[in-house]
């Protein structure tokens, strides 16, 4: 059904959507300055990694055969050539806002993003003092000749493209802009109350007559630009004594990637863009023209010399009813399950979940999976307490966490030299689960207490990214997480849970079958109906297991923030199924599953969005909400999320991002009324 035209939107293309409400909150009126910068820090940020990661894999399917884009269902050409449409449209879109508008309000607040034209004799001074002082030393200018191979860039790394001039002759010049070892902006002196802050790139701008004094060329011009390189990791098959190594080695190969696109100042000089096209053997779809400023990324630091009103107000975490830190949380637990929403409350409790582990004299033993950590982090210090106080503690480190190996490389390193057993995870398929099991002896018997969530144990992204992470004891649940760390360590796979619905073996199925409960409840007439969130929804297999749902009558809501590859509203398949996405200042991330069940509603959460790579090629752990008051907790966010009329968007057959808006009636924000319901409840 779905490899029919019109009932996928390609993954790639609804992606770029999704990047589009990213820069939609740039364009909010009602969003804080500072922040409405940073929303366009984030784009731009999410472009870089597309092109390292997404664009590549369409590339190396542009040459195949007829017949293999047929099984295929798309012809890769022509998206590479759609998206170069779509992300030459955002990115005007982009420059009009942060010229137009955003550098406009912040001269308004008394604040000025100046450039190297804007200076007077005093900031001019200033600025050459700095220069000298903490920049010329790490400018490495390289001349450019014809002779010779054209320099090795790195990936996403700011070039300044140098012109040399004089009459009827000229030379080239490449030089990398040190954004990794200084602040990329500098706060000037303040004068008459107004505050001027300049980008790192304009001082070099400045300054260049401080760099290539010794060429007597009177005009020097220079134009930044950025080159995004393939980031895909390729692995031979080792054994896995030698994993860190070969991926060690792959990472270093990763910085030397195919050229992908090349994001270039729109000012600069034909000649000279011709010269860079011929020199890194790009073609048309590679090349972005952009800005005099790449990198934006770095503006999520943009420094905040206003007004505090200027940005969100820091919202602080909430505590958890009767979930009391100063008590012990394992003598807590063993009574009820307890939910933390995750920005909303603390992350602490996770914390103090391991802190607690580690110096219980009645624990034992530790197994926990993680997939993305902090930079100083209390969980593995936590692991590491734990070792040192004789505790077994089981770890498996997925070191293919995209974009943050070298990072888990460390830890792995860290918690083996403290005693910590390591599983460097499977070859083949990613460990994406978010599961913690502790067992600790209680009256001569092993009892287990479990933590199973939507994310990562991570507290810095938990400050940040909505999340569910659940402590329970039931002891079915965690008898099957104890059979899960066993296959992980023999590196087989199960697939006869009761309680758990695991990938890669048992995720598609078991959702197939639930769907199926809700398409035979409505044709009897019974209550039928299902509620999905996640992140990404883009397996075509799943859509048409959602379609045949919806053309059954079943009502069906999908909260999706990233991808939506189903088009809903289509008469005869569709109509009955509504999508919404929401994008506010906290990343959505959760994975809720909850279907009607003839009135008997069954609620799940989980690691695992609705992508082929979640399902079928990672380990994935989703899990039932048995408690009742976690269910009615759950079911309550749910509510207050599909009610949402100020920051969700509609996905729709036109894909215009549309806002649903209240109009005259009642306006809600879904992460504002959800701090506000579980503050409530708190305090009552």
């Amino acid at each position: 059904m779905a490899k029919q035209k019109g009932l996928i939107i390609n993954r790639e293309i609804s992606w770029l959507y999704f990047n589009e409400r990213v820069l939609q909150e740039a364009a909010d009126k009602t969003v804080p300055l500072i922040e409405r910068l940073r929303f366009l820090a984030i784009f731009s940020s999410n472009l870089d990694e597309f092109y390292r990661v997404r664009v590549p894999t369409l590339a190396r399917l542009s040459n195949i055969n007829t017949k293999a884009k047929e099984q295929l269902g798309y012809n890769p050409k022509k998206i590479l050539k759609e998206i170069k449409n779509l992300v030459v449209r955002l990115e005007r879109k982009f420059d009009d806002l942060y010229e137009n508008e955003i550098i406009r309000e912040l001269a308004e607040e008394k604040i000025f993003i100046i450039n190297e034209h804007q200076l007077n004799v005093k900031r001019g001074e200033f600025l050459r003092g700095y220069f000298r002082d903490k920049l010329l030393s790490t400018l490495v200018p390289v001349m450019l000749n014809d002779d010779k191979p054209f320099p090795e860039m790195k990936d996403r790394a700011i070039y300044f493209f140098v012109k040399l001039s004089k009459k009827d002759k000229c030379r080239y010049s490449l030089m990398e802009i040190p954004v990794e070892s200084l602040e990329r902006f500098v706060v000037l002196p303040e004068t008459n109350d107004l505050r001027f802050i300049i980008l790192l790139d304009d001082i070099i701008r400045y300054c260049l007559d401080e760099i290539y004094f010794i060429f007597d060329y009177p005009t020097v011009e220079a134009y930044s630009i950025q080159l995004t390189r393939d980031a895909e990791i390729e692995l031979d098959r080792t054994v896995s004594e030698k994993f860190v190594e070969a991926l060690t080695k792959s990472l270093q190969k990763r910085k030397k990637g195919k050229p992908m696109r090349l994001l270039y100042d729109n000012a600069m000089p034909d000649d000279m863009l011709k010269y860079l096209v011929e020199h890194l053997h790009l073609d048309g779809d590679g090349l972005i023209p952009g800005n005099r400023y790449h990198n934006f990324k770095d503006f999520i630091n943009f420094p905040n010399v206003g007004r505090k009103e200027l940005e969100y107000p820091r919202a602080e975490p909430l505590g958890v009813q009767d979930l009391d830190l100063s008590k012990s949380i394992f003598s807590q637990i063993a009574r009820r399950d307890y939910l933390i929403n995750l920005p909303y409350q603390s992350f602490d409790y996770i914390i103090h979940f391991l802190r607690e582990a580690a110096i219980d004299p009645k624990v034992t033993e530790i197994h926990i999976t993680l997939y993305r950590l902090a930079q100083n982090s209390r969980v593995i210090n936590a692991l590491i307490n734990a070792a040192k106080n004789g505790k077994k503690v089981n770890c498996l480190v997925e070191l293919k966490a995209r974009f943050d190996e070298q990072n888990n490389i460390y830890w792995t390193n860290r918690l083996e030299e403290e005693g910590v057993l390591v599983n460097y995870g499977l070859m083949d398929y990613k460990v994406h689960s978010k599961i913690c099991l502790i067992t600790r002896m209680e009256k001569g018997k092993a009892v287990y207490y479990a933590n199973l969530a939507t994310g990562n144990f991570n507290e810095k992204t938990a400050r940040l990214y909505c999340d569910h992470s659940v402590f329970t004891t039931h002891q079915g649940i965690a008898r099957e997480l104890k059979k899960l760390f066993r296959g992980l360590e023999k590196k087989i796979f199960y697939s006869d849970y009761h309680y758990l619905i695991v990938s890669p073996l048992e995720t598609r199925k078991k959702i197939y079958a639930l769907i199926d409960t809700e398409i035979r409840n409505k044709k009897e007439g019974k209550p039928a109906g299902m509620i999905l969130k996640m992140n990404s929804l883009a397996d075509e297999e799943m859509i048409d297991k959602i379609y045949e749902a919806g053309a059954a009558g079943v009502e069906v809501q999908l909260i999706i923030r990233g991808m939506c590859c189903l088009v809903p509203g289509m008469i005869g398949l569709s109509e009955n199924i509504r999508v919404i996405s929401i994008v506010d200042k906290y990343l959505e991330h959760a994975r809720v599953w909850i279907f009607t069940n003839g009135g008997d509603e069954k609620i799940y959460l989980s690691s695992a969005d609705f992508m082929t790579r979640n399902l079928d090629r990672r380990v994935e752990v989703g899990f039932p909400v048995l408690d009742e008051g976690v269910k009615q907790e759950i079911r309550d966010i749910i509510s207050i999320q599909l009610r949402d009329n100020t920051k969700a968007r509609e996905i729709n057959k036109q894909n215009n991002n549309r806002y649903r808006r209240a109009g005259r009636g009642r306006k809600y924000r879904a992460q504002t009324d959800i701090y506000t319901y579980l503050k409530n409840k708190k305090l009552n």
